[in-house]
């Protein structure tokens, strides 16, 4: 009967904390638990704007024990990240790591901003890793299309999936065109080559042309001046 009760207070707590979180989201955070099970939380984090994770949306979950609020939960992360190892119970003041320092009237809300704000500094812990800003952000732009291959994550957050989706074919989209464009560019330059070495050619040609005839009648004049001096020097 004790486990019973334990687990009903766990239960109610978090439908609690679930109404309190729908009402007033954590900036940057969206979560909610599993529909089979409430002990089991899957979060995202929205990666702030000025920061190495800009742009990116991580995927992670919170396993709630019987006896919450009493003890705190285990924390992951699942989505490559570069601040946490992934699918590895981080070591943070307000996971399962640390019972001594859990306050039980911490919420879901506080969990997350606990965890947004340590994985914004550079503390290390156990389950954190260090990676430079460029790893971070190079991981940023690949985490939406990691994410899609999350069966959990697809279902619980189908509207981000829908972005993910439209951002992707975005992208895509203007790959084609700046490749469409470039080619289209480079077919022009050619063009533009043909046609002015095309009236280079018609210039010179005309030019050709008309020294050849100033060759010729010069050469007639030269000509005809030679045989009047012969008939000259003949008729004395």
């Amino acid at each position: 009967m004790a486990g019973k009760r334990v687990n009903t207070t766990a239960t109610a707590r978090l439908k609690q904390d679930y109404l309190r979180i729908t009402k007033d989201p954590v900036p940057f955070v969206k979560a909610i638990p599993l529909s089979s099970n409430i002990l089991e939380w899957h979060y995202i984090v929205n990666g702030p704007e000025n920061s190495p994770y800009e742009g990116g949306i991580y995927h992670g979950k919170l396993v709630f024990p019987r006896e919450f609020p009493f003890k705190p939960p285990s924390i992951y992360m699942v989505t490559p990240n570069g601040r946490f190892k992934c699918n590895t119970r981080l070591c943070l003041s307000i996971s399962d790591f640390h019972p001594d320092t859990w306050n039980p009237a911490w919420s879901v809300s506080t969990i997350l901003t606990g965890l947004l704000s340590f994985m914004l500094e550079k503390s290390p812990t156990l389950g954190s890793i260090e990676t430079s800003d460029h790893t971070k952000r190079q991981l940023a732009a690949q985490s939406g299309l990691f994410n899609l291959n999350n069966k959990i994550f697809n279902e619980l957050f189908p509207d981000v999936v829908d972005k993910i989706k439209e951002d992707i074919r975005k992208r895509e989209e203007e790959m084609r065109n700046a490749t469409s464009n470039g080619s289209q560019s480079g077919t022009d330059t050619r063009n533009s080559s043909q046609t002015v070495g095309g009236g280079n050619l018609a210039r010179n040609g005309i030019f050709g042309s008309a020294l050849a005839n100033v060759v010729v009648i010069i050469g007639f004049a030269a000509f005809a001046y030679t045989v009047k001096l012969v008939l000259k020097s003949i008729v004395e």
